[in-house]
């Protein structure tokens, strides 16, 4: 085994303690072989050696730490607690000092504000409205014997206690988030970029729905059994659905803020964990769904006849959802750019379009069950390849403002 070169050993320390020391944060692999102008492999090697003789700590991604930079730390005061969200000066006046790493947060003055917020108040809000819309369905549906229209009355009434308990707060409150009824107007700049935003996305759920009218033709196009076998088994879209949904919401929100904040590196992780949180959520509910589909139809039906047509859906669909991850997460993506007319163009041509072509044609040609709900996994594989293309392509051009000027 050859022996390490001692200069670039302690050229490669030096390197690490004094950009951690400069920068604030500690380099990544390549950013050391570029530093010492050597590969990136040999770097490994060596890095490698020094964290076997306690020189340097290594544990992943830009927490590389020479000894000498872990042990110092600086003593930070903790000056009191504000509200969250609201513009205001802190007296100092300090309640205790807390030392943080200088590896992970530089030199510098800083100090500490412990937020606060109300989150006990909206949960107080959702809990009694979800009461009351379980009370107003037994009213409706078994004394009034209202079935479908009391259901709906009863959703409908629990919102909108929801809503006045919401907006009796936000009107009673002293804080930032205070709504003042004499103040309302519309902000033109502000208006414009909601627009930008919402108008698509409203679009094309809108779309979404007309496209699946037909696919709703489809199904009925079978026997009783089928159409209620159907009925039965998309109850697990929404309730799926949703849970990959809140990771297509948080990564629109974080690589927005990343974007605008100019971290380009955080923008591109942002996406990939989302991706793989909401891929990783569709499986894992899809799988749960394959294995126990009789136990959850068994919640809507008694007939072992409609099980066994909702498990036809549940064979082709449970596997499928993790797919719309690709699609729907890219989506998300490209609005977090501030992207949203190409993608919505995107997805009411293939997941939209595509699947009407599809019922009158291939499942008009086999017109099984299986031909009708494979249209599900085909449509969202080929939007989501149109829609990863495009964001490719925006990531690029985003990306350009944060690369330094050639030196001329």
């Amino acid at each position: 085994m050859r022996s390490k070169d001692k200069t670039l050993m302690a050229a490669i320390e030096k390197f690490v303690s004094d950009y951690t020391d400069s920068n604030g944060i500690s380099p990544t692999m390549q950013e050391v072989a570029d530093g010492v102008g050597s590969s990136k492999a040999t770097v490994q090697r060596y890095i490698a050696q020094l964290c076997d003789d306690g020189i340097l700590d290594y544990s992943g991604y830009r927490t590389m730490t020479s000894t000498k930079t872990k042990a110092a730390a600086i003593r930070v005061p903790v000056l009191g607690t504000i509200a969250c969200g609201i513009p205001k000066f802190a007296e100092e006046n300090i309640e205790e000092y807390v030392r943080l790493p200088v590896a992970l947060f530089g030199k510098g003055n800083f100090f500490i504000l412990r937020a606060y917020g109300d989150t006990r108040r909206p949960l107080i809000y959702l809990t009694v409205s979800g009461v009351v819309n379980a009370l107003l369905n037994l009213f409706f549906v078994i004394v009034c014997q209202l079935s479908v229209v009391g259901v709906a009355l009863a959703s409908a009434i629990s919102q909108c206690v929801s809503a006045a308990l919401i907006l009796r707060a936000l009107t009673r409150a002293q804080d930032c988030y205070a709504l003042d009824v004499h103040q309302l107007h519309l902000d033109p700049a502000t208006t414009k970029s909601i627009l930008a935003l919402g108008v698509p996305a409203g679009f094309q759920n809108a779309i979404f729905a007309i496209a699946n009218l037909f696919i709703q033709a489809g199904v009925n196009s079978f026997d009783s059994l089928m159409v209620k076998g159907n009925s039965a088994a998309a109850n697990a879209d929404n309730m799926i659905y949703d849970c990959m949904a809140a990771f297509y919401m948080a990564c629109a929100s974080f690589m927005s803020q990343n974007y605008g904040a100019g971290k380009p590196d955080r923008v591109k992780k942002s996406y990939f964990i989302s991706l793989g949180y909401s891929f990783g959520v569709g499986l894992a509910l899809g799988s749960a769904l394959f294995f126990f589909g009789r136990t959850f139809l068994a919640l809507f039906t008694t007939e072992s006849a409609v099980i066994d047509a909702g498990m036809k859906r549940v064979a082709v669909m449970a596997f499928a959802y993790c797919i719309s991850a690709f699609m729907d997460c890219t989506i998300a993506a490209s609005r977090g750019l501030g992207k949203t007319v190409v993608p919505t163009i995107i997805v009411v041509m293939g997941s939209c379009v595509f699947r009407v072509i599809w019922v009158y044609t291939i499942f008009a040609h086999f017109h099984t069950i299986p031909a009708l709900y494979l249209l599900y996994p085909c449509s969202w594989t080929l939007t989501a390849f149109a829609e990863i293309l495009y964001f490719v392509h925006c990531y690029k051009q985003s990306m350009a403002l944060f690369k330094e000027p050639q030196a001329a």
